[in-house]
């Protein structure tokens, strides 16, 4: 079961890495919207889940950063004959950091529209028995001090149908 989880955190990982990936709505927000939003590189989209502070205590962190994790697999048996087959609760934290209070609240919003819309271009099979039907929820948390003088953090968070042998 924990492979599970696993294995949808890396599939999650590699379509946000993806051509039509996080990259690419990030570029098509910025032009829509006239606003010069950072690009987000594939070393910044990590698969772990670490506390904000924790992650610059520890290690050199570049913002806008991506972390990308399951905190819960659910083995319902919704099919029988099956090994696994049950739900895998997905979370990608946005986290954006920058000296002025005012333009960071307005950057987060747009990274979690482009999370949204890589998302809503994947919806149906993503690999192998698993599935993302579409939905999500986000959750925005409040400024704190932290990376460039200011942080703050969004979490988008979704259900992975997944039905293994």
């Amino acid at each position: 079961m924990a492979q599970t989880g696993s294995s949808s955190t890396r599939e999650l990982a590699r379509i946000l890495q993806g051509e039509a990936g996080i990259g690419f709505s990030i570029a098509q927000i910025s032009d829509r919207e006239n606003f010069a939003l950072p690009a987000i590189e594939d070393s910044q989209i990590v698969t772990r889940n670490v506390a904000a502070d924790l992650a610059e205590k520890t290690a050199s962190v570049k913002y806008p950063l991506l972390h990308v994790y399951c905190d819960k697999v659910v083995n319902s048996l919704k099919e029988k004959f099956r090994t696994f087959s049950g739900t895998a609760n997905m979370n990608v934290e946005i986290r954006v950091s920058h000296d002025h209070i005012e333009e960071l609240e307005t950057r987060l919003q747009l990274y979690v529209d482009a999370v949204t819309e890589v998302l809503d271009r994947n919806r149906g099979e993503w690999n192998r028995g698993m599935y993302y039907t579409g939905g999500y929820a986000v959750q925005f948390g409040a400024v704190k001090k932290g990376g460039k003088h200011f942080l703050q953090i969004a979490k988008v968070q979704f259900e992975l149908n997944i039905s293994s042998e």
